[in-house]
This record gives structure tokens, sequence and C-alpha cells, in this order.
């Protein structure tokens, strides 16, 4: 390992003020910022998901901001090769510290301690398996998980689509669970990581993220999300925000009623965040309220 060279990653719960925060650093250490945002990093998707503006983005140098069309699926696994390779070549550059910055559990996760080596997956049976998530629902999909793999369905968030199909289709393509898959051996990387999470009282937290949503509605996210209507089947879009406004366009809820859903189900994320990042004895937690 290059002491040397250090990762500082700064992290936090939504709607926290991770985007300046990480700005200011970035510029106090002449690096760019690396989005660690597995929303973020789509096309056409920039009100819902809250990209950083165009002087936030004039400011410093971001990767991984709207890179990725919304059609295409990406994993964790894509994100962590592409990332390290990124930050390594960085390092090479010249810089002794990059900023990456970003709430997305699993990408961090992946970035500071590697995946276990999944088989390649197949797009055709991931486009099944979607097609029977929109016609059977999740619940469908979690029960024939259980019959595959018991250890993976006790583990993981069985309302969460997006994971119940990825373990499906491990186990659909390889004939094994995907729990077979999970050594739990930690990568090691050629670089110091040093994980930095912002925090906020709870009140002041939530009352930025409501605050969020209605600028969100200001600034145009359901005619965003109408435009994305052909769309809407994609993993991209299987996300807070997108999917409340797809209801509200079906005529099934009123927009006032998505707006709430979108505030609560916010709320609820930055709680699983904070709860997620809690039981990480390697952060080091940083109050800033008022700011």
């Amino acid at each position: 390992m290059n002491m040397r060279h250090r990762l500082l990653i700064i992290l936090g719960p939504t709607a926290v003020g991770k985007t300046d925060f990480s700005i200011s650093k970035a510029l106090e250490y002449g690096s760019p910022v690396i989005s660690c945002d597995s929303r973020q990093i789509f096309r056409n998707m920039s009100i819902g998901t809250a990209v950083p503006s165009a002087s936030q983005l004039a400011a410093v140098k971001h990767y991984f901001i709207q890179t990725v069309p919304v059609t295409q699926s990406y994993t964790a696994g894509d994100y962590e090769l592409e990332a390290v390779q990124l930050v390594e070549a960085l390092f090479v550059q010249g810089h002794e510290t990059v900023v990456m910055t970003g709430g997305s559990m699993f990408y961090i996760d992946a970035v500071c301690n590697g995946l276990d080596n999944l088989p390649d997956g197949d797009p055709s049976l991931r486009a099944e398996l979607w097609e029977r998530l929109e016609k059977e629902g999740v619940e469908s999909l979690s029960e024939e998980l259980e019959r595959m793999d018991p250890l993976t369905y006790s583990q993981i968030d069985i309302r969460n689509s997006q994971r119940v199909i990825r373990a499906l289709e491990v186990c659909l393509v390889s004939g094994r669970p995907f729990s077979s898959f999970k050594t739990g051996e930690k990568r090691i990387r050629s670089f110091e990581i040093e994980k930095v999470g912002l925090t906020r009282p709870r009140e002041e937290l939530y009352s930025r993220i409501d605050g969020r949503v209605l600028n969100m509605i200001e600034e145009g996210l359901v005619e965003e999300v109408r435009s994305l209507l052909p769309f809407r089947n994609c993993q991209a879009l299987q996300t807070v925000g997108y999917k409340e406004i797809f209801e509200h366009l079906d005529g099934k809820i009123p927009l006032d009623e998505a707006v709430r859903l979108i505030q609560r189900n916010t709320r609820h994320y930055a709680k699983k965040q904070l709860t997620w990042w809690r039981r990480d004895p390697d952060i080091r937690w940083v109050d800033i309220s008022g700011r």
C-alpha cells in the first residue's frame, strides 16, 4: 500500500450536504470529485437524482455523473472496476489525495472491500425477470429465490426488486445458490482509504429532504419522469422519486400524494443509509448542522 496516496470518501445520508462539502475538499487538495451515486450515473435523470448544479460541476471536474444510458444495466461490480482504475490513474497523474463522494452503500463497499467474483450475467434472462416483475410483482420472484437460495432470501431486503433479480439471475445462470459465491474476502487496495461521514440532527436532515423534494417538483420532476415513460421498466428507474411519479402519471394517485410518498420514502432511505454505516468503525463522523 502506498501511504502517500489517499482516497478520501465523503459519505452520508441523502440531502445531508455531501456535494458542497466534497467540492470544498476537492479544491483544498486539488482533486477532482468522483461521484459514487448509483442513480446520478444515469443520463436523463438529473432532477430526480439531484445531480450537482451547473455551477457545482464547473467548480471542479466530476466523474461518473450522467455517463451511462438509462437503458443500460450497471452494477456495483462495474463501478468497482471502473472507479478503482480511475483512482489509480489519478494517482499516477500526480494526485496525492483523490476525493470521492456519494451515498450508495454498495458502491462504496465495492470500492473499499471489493465484491465477490460472481458469474457473468445473462442480459436476456435479466430482461425476462424484469418483465416478470412487472407482471407478477416482487413477491413471486422472492418466493422463487427462497426456494433456490434460502440463505440469501433471509439476508437481503426482499422488497428490493433489483437485489432479488440479481440474486435470482445468478442462481439460474450458474445452477448454484447466490450465497455460495460470497466469500467475504476483502480486496487489498494499493492506496489508503479514509472515510468521512457527514451527519445532521434528524429533524434538520428530514426538513432538508422534504424541502428538496418540493424543489424537484418546482424544477420539473413530473415532466422529467413523463419523458422517461418509455423506459419505466429499466433498472435505473426502479428508485424513489420515479416510481411514485409513474403512479401519479398512471392516474393511481394525485400529485400531492406522490410528493408525500417521495418525502416519506426518501426519509426511510436516509435512515437505512445511516443504519448501514453506523456499524463501520472506520468512518469518522462530522456534524455539519447549520451549514
